[in-house]
């Protein structure tokens, strides 16, 4: 138990180091996308190579999707919001 303990204090004064000047209510809206991110990351990291060679079998047959689907909102007249 005291090494959980000694582990746990450890991580938390890493984390106090790697704050900065954020206050501790901010730091998670900083670290947690960061570590979706990451976690995103290792878990499409087996199909990295598929993706990037379709990519390029792709590039410049499929136009800008965020385009595309605000052409198909105004076409439709619907009130669907796109960014």
């Amino acid at each position: 138990m005291n090494t959980i303990a000694n582990h746990s204090g450890l991580i938390w004064a890493i984390a106090d180091l790697l704050r900065g000047d954020y206050k501790q209510s901010e730091y998670g809206r900083v670290i947690l996308p960061l570590v979706v991110l990451r976690r995103l990351d290792c878990v499409l990291e087996p199909t990295k190579e598929q993706v990037l060679t379709r990519l390029e079998g792709l590039r410049g047959r499929v136009e800008n999707v965020w385009l595309a689907a605000r052409r198909l909102r105004l076409a439709l007249g619907t009130g669907i919001r796109c960014a």
